[in-house]
């Protein structure tokens, strides 16, 4: 994930349990209303000193980042965890609206998908969701749920497309739709 520790020795056990607190606490701020939640403020819900939050994240942008990446994270694992479904057009259908649903809520992962996952130099983070996105897919195809003509990085594209509309819908109070309209050209069409 490209966290300050990734060339240092690993993390023991209680610090790797912190780390993860803090995560999971600025995770459910940024679920909120953004990540605007303080140090201060995250150390007193987890329970434990300011030191040790800076120890982990010496800026907000490096904890910022390690949120953002983490979910991004959590995509890819679900993408795997799908390519081995029963449904293999469900799964891709599913996936692809999850991570939509998911990240048009949130301005900064959404900005970030859109962008192609710039992330630290020597991260495998964006291979890795091409990689999960293109196996979602290619179970799709062999099983006719989805058009033979799509290639990863057309559905890579709708999906960054509809992050755009789903915000701008979202804006605007009209109807959060985007997803289901894309799914719906995706599908194989049946005679």
């Amino acid at each position: 994930m490209g966290d300050d520790h990734s060339s240092a020795r690993p993390l023991r056990a209680d610090a790797r349990r912190n780390r993860e607190r803090v995560l999971q606490i600025a995770q459910e701020a940024m679920d909120g209303d953004g990540l605007t939640i303080s140090f201060d403020e995250i150390a007193r819900r987890a329970g434990f000193g300011v030191g040790t939050v800076y120890r982990h994240f010496p800026t907000e942008e490096a904890l910022f980042e390690a949120v953002l990446l983490g979910r991004i994270e959590r995509f890819v694992a679900d993408a795997r965890a799908l390519a081995t479904a029963e449904d293999a057009g469900r799964a891709f259908f599913g996936w692809f609206t999850a991570v939509i649903e998911q990240a048009a809520a949130n301005r900064a992962l959404c900005d970030m998908l859109e962008t192609g996952l710039t992330m630290r130099p020597g991260s495998t983070l964006a291979a890795d969701f091409a990689a999960a996105l293109g196996r979602l897919l290619a179970r799709a195809r062999r099983v006719g749920a989805v058009r033979g003509d799509l290639v990863a990085e057309d559905v890579h594209d709708l999906l960054r497309g509809c992050l755009v509309a789903e915000r701008r819908a979202r804006a605007r109070g009209g109807a959060v739709r985007m997803a289901e309209v894309v799914c719906d050209g995706m599908r194989a069409k049946t005679n």
